[in-house]
């Protein structure tokens, strides 16, 4: 007898709610390579095992346990794009997940965050592998870990000692070319227009200006310290500050000049071309002149903040509100961007992780896409290296727009959009107030 068709219909719903059962039933019986934990830390085995069984399919490369259906229509792009999209938030290697290598203080921060918020693993993939998730019981098990590893989460103080040891010859020289106006092509311009030691290290200007008064597309971002940098420039353009020295100098709308016509002027000063032939076996050339700006800027560290003296032990160093700021600052986890002894530099976030910023304030520009615009990966839009927070009262305006001059409202915005918290003016105000505890002592 031939089915109605409310029968086919019927027998559709059917097929749909076997398949819906039989896809993440199937997760149960897929296989996984299991790693053994190799940790002198007899704790890290059962966290080992946790972020393996809900975290390493997506998070670690090369583990991935993909499904049976994997290769079914519309599975495969929707699985992989969900792979690419954590793996830009956070990856963790194998050989951290045995204990061979230690989770550094970015992604320890990072964990706390989702295992605190809930978000991860998502509800999506929960649907589709039941033996994924953390109990309260899990949860409470990762972060007494992650707690155990560092109640500052990766915070460092500035060392008082340079830990760079530039060569003196080439600093002096360097510092001598950071205030040289000949670097650009009309001698207007020099390192220090842009970065002025007295205002933090920037030019507490939105954009910068350059040559015939140009406006740059963005802020200038504060040479302090800059050395501690995983890379330079907001889109991380320049692995080191070598390659930072050699961008302005050839940019139209900054220094606005070349390699060629820059050695030319600096030929004619003979006590510079001396100089450099002295530490230089190749003398006076475009290497040898960003080579010694950086040795110079490797510096420009500022320690002996009085969050740092704090760090030390002295716990009068900060007030009390000073101090709740600070609480507040790890309770809101902002130390999952922020940290290390930069208080951030360490790595590329999106600006507005979890509300769209541009949406919100409009009138978008090229240097709006960061990251994207060195990548051309989609994945990287609107992504940008993390600032440092050091100095930060000094650093002013805020962002890579610099749309903000307050640093109460910056806190409240970076709540907003990368944290997806409505901070009340009291809590942004006192972390403000700690922040300004990050003031050190600045450089000559």
């Amino acid at each position: 007898m031939a089915l109605t068709t409310k029968g086919k219909a019927g027998l559709a719903v059917v097929a749909l709610a076997v398949l819906g059962l039989a896809l993440p039933v199937s997760n149960l019986v897929t296989p996984r390579e299991k790693l053994e934990v190799k940790s002198a830390d007899p704790r890290y085995r059962e966290v080992s095992l946790l972020l393996q069984g809900s975290c390493a399919d997506c998070h670690t490369p090369n583990l991935t346990r993909y499904p049976i259906y994997f290769e079914l229509p519309i599975a495969r792009d929707i699985i992989g794009k969900d792979i690419k999209e954590a793996r830009q938030e956070l990856i963790v290697t194998r050989q951290q997940l045995t204990g061979e290598e230690p989770l550094d203080a970015v992604q320890l921060g990072r964990l706390k965050e989702v295992i605190e918020d809930g978000t991860m693993p998502p509800l999506r993939y929960k649907l589709m592998h039941w033996n994924a998730g953390f109990s309260q019981k899990d949860r409470q098990t990762l972060l007494s870990w992650i707690a155990s590893q560092s109640t500052t989460y990766g915070i460092k103080p500035v060392p008082e000692t340079n830990p760079f040891s530039p060569d003196k010859r080439k600093v002096a020289l360097g510092k001598s070319l950071f205030n040289d106006k000949r670097l650009s092509a009309d001698d207007t311009v020099s390192c220090a227009s842009c970065h002025a030691l007295d205002k933090g290290g920037t030019d507490q200007a939105p954009v910068s200006t350059g040559i015939h008064g140009q406006k740059g597309p963005i802020n200038a971002p504060t040479v302090l310290n800059a050395a501690f940098n995983f890379c330079q420039f907001w889109d991380g353009r320049a692995a080191n500050l070598q390659e930072q020295a050699n961008g302005p100098v050839n940019n139209p709308k900054e220094m606005g000049s070349s390699w060629p016509q820059v050695v030319a002027k600096l030929e004619k000063d003979q006590a510079f071309k001396k100089a450099f032939s002295e530490s230089y076996a190749g003398g006076l050339t475009a290497a040898s002149i960003t080579d010694a700006i950086a040795a110079y800027e490797k510096t420009l560290i500022t320690p002996d903040s009085r969050f740092d003296r704090y760090l030390a032990g002295d716990r009068s160093a900060l007030t009390a509100d000073e101090e709740k700021g600070y609480k507040l600052f790890l309770q809101n986890n902002c130390v999952s961007c922020h940290t290390g002894v930069n208080f951030g530099g360490l790595s590329f976030e999106k600006m507005g992780r979890r509300k769209d910023y541009f949406a919100w304030r409009g009138h978008p520009t090229e240097a709006d896409n960061g990251r994207f615009n060195v990548t051309h990966a989609g994945s990287d839009m609107h992504k940008f290296k993390v600032p440092t927070l050091r100095n930060v009262e000094l650093t002013f305006p805020y962002f890579h727009d610099g749309s903000v001059s307050e640093l109460p409202e910056a806190v409240k915005i970076m709540g907003e959009f990368q944290l997806g918290k409505k901070l009340s003016d009291q809590d942004a105000g006192l972390i403000a107030r700690f922040l300004r505890s990050l003031t050190g002592r600045l450089p000559d």
